[in-house]
């Protein structure tokens, strides 16, 4: 968001969103590098921060307190945000191999992915055990845990597999939790009984004797059994056992311990140490490629091997960034050699807690609020993004990205005036190899399609058929191709859809940036392979189009439809009868969050979630519609609910009450408007608002202006039979649109102009 439009010319990809990557991503932020492209690839939107975990746990903070929001950071940072996971590494090709989606193609590469729980190591473990590593799923896992624990009548027994700092801050936050949990439902916490395993002889084996002497007398006063030198060799539910042969009684059992690197850098040709690790060197660079770097949990510094704690992952920030820049503009790097002592402020769940840093002790409640301090300084600097000023955004005259001699003439031409009318197309080479391993749906009726070099395609209309057309374009809305061509392609299906056809055939039309060839080609790729996914799985067969350069993404496509010639299946917008009741199949909310997203005040994880509403296809819906009655439906896009509510009650000459209370949204959609963020095409809308019956009485209604916000693969309103509504309901939620609901009914065209009645 913060970088101008400008041609790109090296791609540096940052896998995992750990504390060093968020520190790459700040100082790029504030520093851009001109012709340089950062993406952050992470399944996960929001990462939590290690050093308020266990505060988290205890109950101290909100789920927000202690995340970092990665895809407003990425936004922020000028950062494309690939929501999916890395499973290999292609060195030859420089492409980072995804669990969902194509590979990604980069020219660095750096790993910041955390560490992965050996459970599988431990006979059962994996099975019966709550594993703390990989952090960032720990929340799921601990919620879980949380309502076991509530639920279980009597005691309940919970045993935590961990003696070094980590286990035990954890061990005694869940001790105050889940003891204040109980207290609030009148049962007695002296019901949980907790228990420590460790396999040293002593806990937190890294720190002093006097703060190993604090944490030993607090663990006693609250009861819990430490067992030192003691190894889990099994588990099974309801217990495990120690090396000795003992099995111990545990219904919850964290584990804390054995964690390793990601099994699937074993398949990469980086060097690994035993534990799983990449070795790195003094610039946190791979000893094996070079071009990929390491840092954080995942990283073992041969030359200066450190314990696996946050304070390191946070440290690396700086020079990692420092490296990566220098590394794309050709500079020298610069060694990095992290201290050898560090400041540990290690919590008892309680608001206490013990500061440690070689043979230093200090305890207190204020060494507590230290601690809180330090950590809400530290998330403020990537959850409060200050605005960014011109000064900031100049490069320094020596900072010039290091071409080959081909790619120096590329951006040449692609920095040059370009010309416009058949000189503006992408080239012919480059687009051939971006859409050659494309493999649309085959389709009997079509003779001429996307791979023949042919002027236009030529597709046979099936006898006893008509011919259903849509067309529709927009420019991209988000920073990941892949997931732009899902969403435009299923747009543009969705008028398909809602009039009751199946989709045939798609042409597309597309803009792309200029730039490098290899970019421009990735780019066109990674669109059209997500919306060909989408067209395929529609049985809709792309068969050509028009790629061309512009100054923004953009993706349309025309579509062609067919419905049996003499069908009752057509659904119009001017279907709508007397006593139907209106059901919506998707919530809406996509115009205002997706404004708010531009301007860094949406949540990642609301824009998620409109996400994932916008790439589900409505053919099953409008399918399940059908089958229950509907004879009217359209797909909400542009116009928002309330413009195609007035389309579809004027062409049926009827009128409707729309139920506001009843209204499915988006998560994040209320508080975004709330907040004044609207769509752009908002005002345009607002102008129908003469359609509303005494309108002026509901213009402060909290969701009043999410009448007119514009949908992008919206979900379908229809009109149901009354009698079928119910049914029609229930059969929708379980083809997975959880939010569908019923928002209004149809009633006979009064007297009155205005054809909406608003209640709710």
């Amino acid at each position: 968001m913060q970088q101008p439009q400008q041609t790109v010319l090296r791609d540096i990809v940052l896998v995992g969103g750990g504390h060093t990557h968020v520190g790459v991503l700040k100082r790029f932020a504030m520093r851009p590098e001109p012709g340089v492209r950062l993406t952050l690839i992470c399944r996960d939107t929001h990462t939590p921060y290690s050093g308020m975990l266990p505060g988290y746990v205890a109950g101290h903070y909100g789920y927000d307190d202690v995340h970092i929001d990665l895809r407003r950071l990425a936004e922020y940072a000028g950062a494309r945000f690939f929501a999916d996971e890395a499973i290999g590494v292609d060195h030859d090709a420089r492409r980072v191999l995804c669990r969902s989606r194509p590979p990604v193609p980069y020219d660095w590469l750096s790993i910041n992915i955390g560490s992965t729980p050996r459970v599988g190591r431990v006979q059962g473990a994996d099975a019966h055990a709550v594993p703390v590593k990989p952090i960032h799923r720990f929340n799921d896992r601990w919620l879980q845990l949380l309502e076991r624990i509530e639920a279980h009548p009597g005691t309940t027994r919970v045993a935590v597999v961990g003696g070094g700092a980590g286990g035990v801050e954890l061990l005694l936050a869940m001790q105050v939790r889940l003891g204040r949990e109980l207290a609030a439902r009148g049962r007695d916490p002296a019901e949980l009984h907790f228990a420590l395993f460790t396999r040293g002889e002593k806990i937190l084996p890294t720190h002093n004797a006097r703060v190993r002497g604090h944490f030993e007398a607090t663990l006693r006063r609250r009861g819990v059994e430490v067992h030192t030198g003691t190894e889990v060799v099994a588990v099974e539910a309801g217990q495990l056992q120690s090396d000795d042969g003992t099995w111990h009684g545990a219904d919850e059992i964290v584990w804390v311990t054995n964690a390793g690197g990601a099994d699937w850098l074993k398949g990469t040709r980086l060097a690994l140490d035993d534990d799983g690790f990449i070795k790195v060197g003094e610039t946190l660079q791979s000893l094996s490629d070079p071009r990929i770097f390491a840092a954080g949990d995942i990283a073992h510094q041969v030359d200066h091997p450190r314990e696996k704690a946050g304070v390191f992952a946070v440290r690396q920030g700086r020079p990692l960034a420092d490296n990566l820049r220098a590394a794309v503009t050709g500079r020298p790097l610069s060694p990095y050699r992290p201290q050898r002592d560090w400041l540990a402020l290690i919590s008892t769940g309680d608001r206490h807690a013990v500061a440690s840093r070689g043979g230093l002790y200090l305890a207190g409640d204020w060494a507590w609020r230290w601690k809180d301090w330090i950590d809400r300084r530290f998330m403020a600097r990537f959850n409060d993004l200050p605005p960014m000023t011109q000064d900031a955004m100049k490069a320094p005259a020596r900072s010039r990205v290091v071409l080959d001699e081909d790619e120096s003439a590329q951006a040449i031409s692609a920095l040059a005036m370009r010309c416009g009318g058949c000189g503006a197309k992408v080239g012919a080479t480059t687009l051939s190899r971006a859409l050659s391993t494309l493999e649309p749906v085959a389709r009997e009726e079509v003779l001429v399609g996307l791979h023949a070099p042919d002027d236009a395609a030529v597709v046979r209309v099936p006898p006893g058929k008509d011919m259903v057309h849509t067309v529709d374009f927009f420019r991209a809305f988000i920073d990941d191709p892949y997931v732009f061509g899902k969403v435009a392609a299923n747009h543009a299906l969705g008028d398909i859809f809602a009039m009751g056809a199946e989709a045939q055939t798609a042409t597309a039309v597309a803009t792309v940036p200029q730039g490098l060839e290899a970019k421009v080609e990735d780019t066109v790729f990674q669109m059209m392979s997500g919306a060909v996914e989408v067209l395929n799985a529609a049985d809709c067969a792309l068969v050509g189009g028009h790629t061309g350069e512009g100054s923004e993404l953009a993706l349309g496509f025309a579509v062609n439809g067919l419905i049996d010639s003499d069908s009752t299946a057509l659904m119009t917008k001017g279907g709508l009868r007397p006593g139907q009741v209106l059901i919506l199949t998707k919530p809406i909310g996509t115009g205002t969050l997706f404004a708010a997203h531009a301007r860094l005040a949406a949540r990642g994880r609301w824009i998620d979630a409109a996400l994932a509403s916008m790439v589900q296809s409505n053919r099953e819906a409008a399918a399940c519609l059908h089958e229950h009655g509907a004879t009217a439906c359209t797909d909400l896009t542009g116009f928002g609910l309330l413009g195609h509510l007035v389309e579809m009650t004027r062409s049926s000459g009827v009128d409707a009450e729309l139920d506001l209370a009843a209204l499915p949204l988006l998560e994040g959609a209320e508080e975004t408007v709330a907040a004044g963020i609207l769509s752009s095409l908002q005002p345009a809308n607002v102008r129908l608002r003469r359609a509303i019956r005494d309108q002026a009485a509901w213009v402060k209604h909290p969701r009043y202006p999410l009448l007119f916000d514009p949908q992008t693969a919206g979900g379908l309103v229809a009109g149901v039979p009354a009698e079928q509504a119910e049914a029609c309901l229930a059969a929708l939620h379980a083809l997975g649109f959880g939010q569908a609901a019923i928002i209004g009914r149809i009633t006979p065209a009064g007297e009155a102009l205005e054809p909406i009645r608003l209640n709710g």
